[in-house]
């Protein structure tokens, strides 16, 4: 078994700028956490969507079914709850209903404690001049980055 799980979202700092990050628990089952542990979970297309109770879920992230589970195995891509105190739940609500910002998952990891952690992150949407002056900077990072392996 792997010691340190850290599966990232990559995608999340081209497409979007980021304003405020939380890590929020999650709530899972016996074989979710179990994938997870072994590395089989993806969060590049999920996002964070408020029910009408103003519970934070988890949507599109995919936990591949354990492989030693019997028939009490999870669905791959169900709905999970993240767990956040109340300040922060009406923070976000806030901001997503009247700014009109968009809660991503940046990270999933497991702690010390074994507890599983999601970092999430309020963001706004970048436009197609911004995607290209991040795409410009890290060309110039490269470019530096061989100039002074060289010297």
């Amino acid at each position: 078994m792997q010691k340190n799980i850290n599966i990232r979202n990559k995608k999340a700092r081209f497409e979007y700028e980021i304003l405020d990050q939380y890590t929020a628990g999650i709530k899972l089952t016996g074989t979710e956490i179990k994938s997870i542990r072994e590395s089989k979970a993806r969060i590049a297309e999920s996002f964070c969507e408020f029910n009408d109770e103003g519970e934070l879920f988890v949507i599109n992230m995919s936990i591949e079914e354990y492989n030693r589970g019997s028939y009490y195995n999870h669905k791959p891509k169900s709905e999970r709850k993240l767990l956040l105190t109340k300040s922060e739940l009406k923070k976000l609500k806030k901001e997503v209903q009247n700014v009109g910002l968009t809660i991503i998952p940046l990270k999933l990891f497991i702690t010390d404690k074994g507890w599983a952690k999601l970092q999430i992150a309020l963001c706004k949407g970048k436009k197609l001049h911004d995607k290209r002056e991040t795409i410009k900077n890290r060309d110039s990072k490269k470019d530096l980055a061989r100039i002074k392996k060289n010297f």
